[in-house]
């Protein structure tokens, strides 16, 4: 049974360029093993990160992600039994920030800020279909 899950979660430090390549590195890695896609958005403090994959896999890999120091404020947005995936292209994908244009951002939440926990999943796996329809994810597996 596939699953799809979402969530987000604040950075307990500060999040460089370093630490997101490590990071899309290590699930790169990884991930093909456990059969697991998916796309990572982090912008200032804020991570957004949608996981597909079994269901069995794609929870451990989640109860790995809430115990891991790096993350505080991990919150559950979305999780579903789903019949194909929306992101298979990526074993793990990433946002490009540099072409987030904040006017898509705009369509999606009050400001022009990535802010997950400021609307439901629903709209934040709206807004990383868009970005995957507008070529504004990177990182093919």
């Amino acid at each position: 049974m596939l699953v799809r899950l979402l969530y987000a979660s604040r950075a307990a430090q500060p999040v460089t360029a370093e630490e997101t390549l490590r990071i899309l590195r290590q699930s790169k890695a990884n991930n093909p093993t456990h059969g697991i896609t998916g796309v990572l958005c982090c912008s200032d403090s804020i991570y957004l990160q949608v996981l597909e994959g079994g269901r069995s896999a794609v929870n451990r890999l989640y109860n790995r992600i809430v115990t891991d120091p790096r993350h505080k404020d991990v919150e559950l947005l979305s999780y579903q039994q789903i019949g194909e995936r929306r992101f298979a292209g990526w074993s793990m994908g990433q946002v490009n920030l540099s072409r987030l244009n904040p006017g898509l951002l705009l369509k999606y939440s009050a400001t022009a800020a990535l802010d997950p926990f400021a609307v439901s999943g629903e709209v934040s796996l709206a807004l990383l279909d868009e970005l995957a329809a507008t070529a504004s994810i990177v990182g093919q597996a």
